[in-house]
């Protein structure tokens, strides 16, 4: 009866976790729907305890929380390999704007050796080595 309580406060509690980062912009909703999932399951199994035995003995499982551990370790695996995923195309979209970036950044200097200095003269000389007629 203790753990049933239990269950459910932490099934509870991750629950309202997920909705306060979703309220605050914390957390994106591709990623609260994993944890939310995870939630109902955790209440689902605080309410009805009885639904991981006969789960474990439909999959031949002999103790039903090495079942509940198989199940968290590939859950487990799952994120971080989905983690992984996100990681490198975070990893190609900056070095893409990086390029970007230089891209534009050398085109500004082209263009700023062009302009002439206040004092009326270029700022530096073309790219033959002559000085740019105005």
């Amino acid at each position: 009866m203790i753990l049933n309580i239990a269950g459910l406060v932490f099934g509870f509690l991750v629950l309202g976790l997920i909705v306060a980062l979703l309220l605050r912009r914390q957390l994106r909703e591709k990623y609260a729907t994993l944890w939310l999932v995870i939630g109902i399951a955790l209440l689902l199994l605080a309410v009805f305890p009885g639904l991981l035995v006969w789960l474990s003995n439909t999959l031949g499982v002999a103790v039903p929380s090495n079942l509940l551990f198989a199940l968290a370790i590939v859950l487990l695996v799952g994120v971080a390999l989905h983690l992984s995923w996100e990681l490198s195309h975070a990893e190609d979209e900056v070095r893409r704007v990086a390029e970007d970036v230089a891209i534009l950044r050398a085109e500004m200097e082209e263009l700023r050796a062009g302009m002439p200095s206040a004092t009326g003269t270029p700022r530096s000389q073309g790219p033959t080595g002559d000085a740019p007629s105005e």
